[in-house]
């Protein structure tokens, strides 16, 4: 097969991410996919600032080789704000001594919004998969205005929601119903459900099984020798006190929705599930069955965790 086949073979991808450690870890591991073809991560300002995360990202691509995918930075800010503290993590990310010296390449930032710089990409390919790690604003502010765009959308895989378990959510006036990323944009949310598209939601349902914990950080280190698995283990690091253990763990939420694109067909349980969304207080941001909604969704009930860990461990020496 020629070359100009092979790329034509590739399975196009948009990433949509919001920043945080698992969204950069990500971006490193859909980097490591030789059947994609990453046409362009676009930022969501929700659990980062949009000044550090974007840093993050053009470091990423640049210690990567990719210095070829445009970047562009998202407008839209959800009414229901992450804290403080979890939005700086890219700013410690930045500063790690793997990325604190990588030169960026400021040219790779497109000069449009992401919900444009989407919707001109959807335009230009067709049977395109778009990879969200963050609240969905972008995607659906641009369908919203360019709603003929959907027919050029294959799947939407993302990290989002909880069906099932409790969500993550410890707000004052909230019932812990939702998941953080269904939250920050509860309308965006329900856009989403109810777009028709096909979206595969990876649901607190399946992440929970997948703890950051130090056996894994263990084996990562065994293979520091590798430079993806070093800078990995220093990511993963940075998030053993960053959310009390007492009430949170680090999940592989992300990386789980990322791992999607890439491991065997058998490692992610998926259910078709009606779903319908609240808006409102106590309970905004809740992903709930709705049977006869008719928002039918393939929601993430489950993963087999040593086949996503193998993966991930086999995918960072690269």
């Amino acid at each position: 097969m020629t070359e100009q086949k092979q790329q034509q073979a590739k399975q196009k991808v948009i990433f949509d991410h919001d920043g945080g450690v698992d969204d950069l870890l990500s971006l490193m591991l859909l980097l490591t996919m030789e059947h994609i073809e990453l046409l362009a991560v676009t930022i969501t300002p929700a659990d980062c600032y949009l000044s550090d995360a974007t840093l993050s990202t053009l470091k990423i691509l640049n210690k990567m080789d990719r210095t070829d995918v445009l970047v562009a930075k998202g407008s839209i800010h959800g009414v229901n704000p992450f804290p403080a503290d979890w939005r700086a993590q890219p700013k410690i990310c930045n500063a790690l001594p793997d990325m604190i010296l990588q030169p960026v390449n400021l040219n790779q930032i497109s000069e449009l919004p992401a919900d444009q710089v989407i919707a001109s990409l959807l335009e230009q390919h067709q049977q395109v998969d778009i990879l969200m790690t963050g609240p969905c604003s972008n995607l659906t502010a641009c369908l919203a205005k360019h709603p003929e765009l959907k027919s050029h959308i294959q799947q939407v895989i993302w990290m989002g929601g909880a069906v099932d378990v409790p969500g993550n959510v410890a707000m004052h006036n909230h019932d812990k119903s939702a998941e953080w990323n269904a939250f920050w944009d509860p309308m965006a949310t329900q856009a989403l459900i109810e777009s028709g598209l096909v979206v595969k939601m990876i649901s607190l349902d399946a992440t929970n099984c997948l703890p950051v914990d130090m056996t894994f950080l263990a084996q990562l280190a065994q293979q520091r020798a590798y430079p993806l698995s070093h800078l990995a283990g220093q990511f993963w690091a940075t998030t053993i006190n960053s959310i009390p253990s007492y009430e949170y763990t680090y999940f592989m939420w992300d990386v789980l929705a990322t791992s999607v694109l890439g491991v065997a067909a058998d490692a992610i349980e998926f259910s078709a599930i009606e779903l319908a969304v609240s808006i409102t207080e106590p309970n905004a941001g809740q992903t709930y069955r709705a049977k006869g909604s008719g928002n039918e969704i393939l929601v993430a009930t489950g993963a087999n965790k040593q086949l996503v860990l193998d993966y991930v461990l086999r995918q960072f020496k690269g």
